[in-house]
């Protein structure tokens, strides 16, 4: 499989409430017509935010899937029917919905706010079968790895505080300062799924540049390179996931 690059003009467009809240789909639904479907236990990834003022995506159900929200910027309001009430989440916080057997949520973005909305594939085959349940994780509830020149923000793997039943997935966040670079190893029987957050970067001899949504297999490892500040999401993700999914 290699490489592959998703650029902006490849993602598919979304919004809400009249453009309120605006979207780019790196993984979109079949109607969004963007370039990249569902893979790997991997069902849905949007990168959304506020260009103007504070909008709410109103109550709406869910079954099975689970759905993670990571603010990148600012802050949101999160309201489900577990909890039934309305709980405040901060830049680098993360929230889960494991919609098991059915819940219902509603998010309010506030003014000068982004997030990441993505959907893990569960085994549906039990998660159907399990009440729905709620958690959230605050920025310092996570742990770093600090070197010379960049961080790394571990927010899911097997020793993490935050947990999902999705199978084999992996989640890190890169803080590159200037000039700087990091090895990262990529896992034969796993894809690597990168969002650029901020900033630029290279490898392979390919440059890219904010907003860009890349796969990575086939490697060993990728020597991640950057000649400014720069801000780098990671999703790693089985290949072949050993139950089935709506890609597979």
């Amino acid at each position: 499989m290699g490489i592959k690059l998703y650029p902006k003009s490849k993602q598919a467009n979304g919004n809400f409430n009249f453009g309120e809240i605006l979207e780019k789909k790196p993984i979109g639904f079949p109607q969004d017509n963007g370039q990249l479907r569902p893979y790997s236990n991997l069902f849905y990834w949007a990168h959304a935010w506020t260009p103007i003022k504070r909008s709410t995506i109103g109550l709406h159900p869910h079954q099975g899937f689970e759905i993670c929200t990571f603010v990148l910027k600012g802050r949101i309001n999160h309201y489900d029917t577990q909890l039934n009430k309305w709980i405040k989440l901060n830049e680098g916080d993360v929230q889960i919905i494991r919609s098991g057997n059915g819940i219902s949520h509603s998010e309010e973005i506030l003014e000068n706010s982004e997030i990441f909305q993505i959907w893990f594939d569960p085994d549906l085959s039990k998660s159907l079968k399990k009440p729905a349940s709620y958690n959230d994780y605050k920025k310092n509830e996570f742990n770093f790895t600090e070197f010379d020149n960049f961080s790394i923000k571990h927010i899911l793997n097997k020793n993490s505080k935050m947990w999902m039943d999705s199978e084999g997935v992996v989640i890190n966040e890169y803080f590159f300062e200037k000039s700087s670079s990091a090895n990262i190893k990529i896992k034969e029987d796993k894809i690597h799924s990168f969002f650029l957050i901020d900033g630029e970067v290279s490898f392979k001899g390919l440059d890219f540049k904010k907003g860009d949504f890349f796969t990575v297999s086939e490697f060993e490892n990728i020597e991640i390179a950057t000649q400014k500040s720069s801000k780098l999401f990671e999703i790693s993700s089985p290949i072949k996931p050993s139950y089935s999914t709506y890609s597979n």
